[in-house]
């Protein structure tokens, strides 16, 4: 899994512990955090730039996005059906179990874009053919707290990553649950 964010910084102690350390170490997951401001234009790196059009807020532009996506896919090479690109919006699809499920059975190679300020040049999306996910309806003030919990959503069912009798207990994959229209029971210690 591969997150092109602008705070690396942020994401990264988050990945070094518990779960997704030891799935790492393990070999069964790569999170490979990439720094947009490193593909940034001019001396500056400049990344953002006033909407077209007007409006409030600051756009990040769309060709570091696409260079950092260029990088990326040329360094890991998969089929174009086993890779999904996905930006992590507000105004994307409500991201669900059903959705990691899915992605953790089907793909090979998960690029995440993580927006920040007033969003993501419209043209990314277009070109990259990207996917727009969402958590909820709600806003945050970036994509990276999204970008942990899908990865965080995708790594765990990875066979070998948690255990298997935890994933059939849980409370979005139980039958039982299901059958009860329950999330999941009580735990107590």
């Amino acid at each position: 899994m591969d997150i092109i964010t602008l705070f690396p910084e942020i994401l990264a102690p988050y990945f070094q512990e518990s779960i997704l350390r030891r799935a790492q170490d393990k070999g069964k997951l790569k999170i490979v955090l990439h720094n947009l401001r490193e593909y940034g234009e001019g001396k500056h790196r400049k990344l953002d730039e006033r909407p077209y059009g007007g409006g409030a807020g600051m756009v990040l532009m769309a060709p570091p996005i696409l260079r950092a996506v260029r990088d990326i896919c040329r360094k890991v090479r998969v089929d174009r059906k086993e890779r999904k690109i996905v930006i992590l919006s507000a105004k994307g699809t409500q991201f669900t179990q059903r959705t990691a499920v899915r992605w953790a059975r089907t793909l090979r190679h998960l690029i995440l874009i993580s927006g920040r300020y007033e969003g993501i040049d419209e043209r990314v999306r277009i070109a990259l053919r990207a996917t727009e996910i969402s958590l909820g309806p709600y806003v945050l003030t970036d994509g990276d707290v999204a970008a942990m919990a899908v990865v965080s959503s995708v790594a765990r069912l990875i066979p070998g990553v948690i255990c298997s009798d935890s994933l059939l207990e849980e409370s979005h994959s139980s039958r039982t649950a299901k059958e009860l229209g329950k999330r999941e029971y009580p735990h107590y210690t």
